[in-house]
């Protein structure tokens, strides 16, 4: 983590996780984190608001992001959504984003350096 702080325009939001039982299965604790997406959806609003930024990228599938995408296209900011398999993300954040790529293997060797 304290490498990813030292990129430039970059930060790390840490959430929590939160403990939710035992797996079955196998016995292992099960963990979920929290927060961060309210984190991500804060800052997209906050960096839009106040004029800091005009493109954003996010990669999810996940409609919490739907009301932060919202207002940050109102700020003007053109938002690309990337993701995961099409029936894995949430139709109204694929209706709000401006642009949207499938993340692929072969968009991840294009991108590789």
């Amino acid at each position: 983590m304290a490498a990813l702080d030292r990129l430039p325009r970059f930060e790390v939001r840490l959430g929590r996780l939160a403990y939710r039982g035992i797996d079955q299965a196998t016995g292992l604790p099960i963990y979920q984190q929290k927060r961060v997406d309210i984190m991500l959806g804060v800052d997209l609003v906050l960096l839009a608001a106040k004029g800091r930024i005009h493109r954003a990228a996010l990669i999810t599938g996940d409609s919490d992001f739907i009301p932060a995408v919202q207002v940050a296209k109102n700020e003007g900011v053109h938002v690309h959504l990337f993701h995961g398999n099409k029936a894995q993300v949430h139709d109204e954040i694929w209706t709000a984003a401006d642009d949207r790529t499938q993340l692929n293997e072969d968009f991840v060797r294009d991108i590789s350096y």
